[in-house]
């Protein structure tokens, strides 16, 4: 039997996200899609994650969910047999970011989540495309399910994480780095750089993709993932 799969979304993000994953994947292997909620530091949800994840898992992240991934990975190497990082950065947050998360919570406070969702961050995500439409209104759907204390917990964790570019050259299972050709938020330069911390990995680019390619290129992202679990 094939090892189990983890999944961990993005900020703002729930299985859904991993939906085109889970219809592809799911009669070949196990597969959980892990909440990221209820604490305020990444390694409190990797710690948290861990408690209820399978003894052994394939763990793939996407954006948040990526550098949660690498807080697992850095913690309990024993595991995790391989891993794929989407559309996330390894750094730790820019004191300029750390800033614009401390104003954004103050507006989610006096309820502004809609707002801050719909006019900052949900425009930045994805690349022009027939579905762009359908995919915002999901992210929407997924960010206003999940509400603002949920947002507040995981800026808190983004604003504090470390920088995890060291523990990175320790990872020595087969790995995948991937992106959106389109993706701003998380642009290629941030995964090459991974790619060349993490020895032996695999590169990949995902041509007509932003910072969600299992919903916007669900088939490449597919073809990709098919790969890196048969490495």
């Amino acid at each position: 039997m094939n090892e189990p799969l983890l999944l961990l979304p993005g900020m703002m993000c729930d299985a859904r996200l991993f939906a085109p994953q889970v219809a592809e994947f799911a009669s070949k292997r196990h597969i959980v899609a892990m909440p990221m909620t209820g604490r305020t530091s990444t390694k409190e949800l990797a710690e948290n994650i861990l408690l209820d994840a399978p003894e052994r898992f394939a763990l793939l992240g996407l954006s948040m969910g990526g550098i949660v991934a690498m807080e697992i990975i850095k913690y309990a190497p024993e595991r995790v047999t391989r891993l794929a990082l989407l559309d996330t950065n390894p750094m730790a947050d820019a004191p300029e970011r750390k800033l614009i998360r401390d104003q954004q919570i103050k507006r989610v406070r006096a309820g502004e989540l809609r707002t801050i969702m719909r006019d900052e961050m949900k425009p930045n995500y994805l690349a022009e495309g027939k579905n762009k439409n359908k995919i915002l209104e999901l992210c929407m759907t997924m960010a206003e399910s999940l509400g603002p204390q949920v947002f507040i917990e995981q800026s808190k964790a983004l604003q504090t994480r470390p920088d995890q570019c060291d523990s990175l050259k320790a990872v020595n299972v087969p790995t995948l780095i991937a992106c959106g050709e389109h993706d701003s938020l998380c642009p290629l330069e941030k995964h090459q750089l991974m790619n060349e911390l993490v020895a032996g990995s695999r590169l990949c680019v995902i041509p007509g993709a932003g910072h969600l390619p299992t919903l916007e290129q669900s088939e490449l992202m597919n073809q990709e993932l098919m790969q890196w679990l048969e490495a």
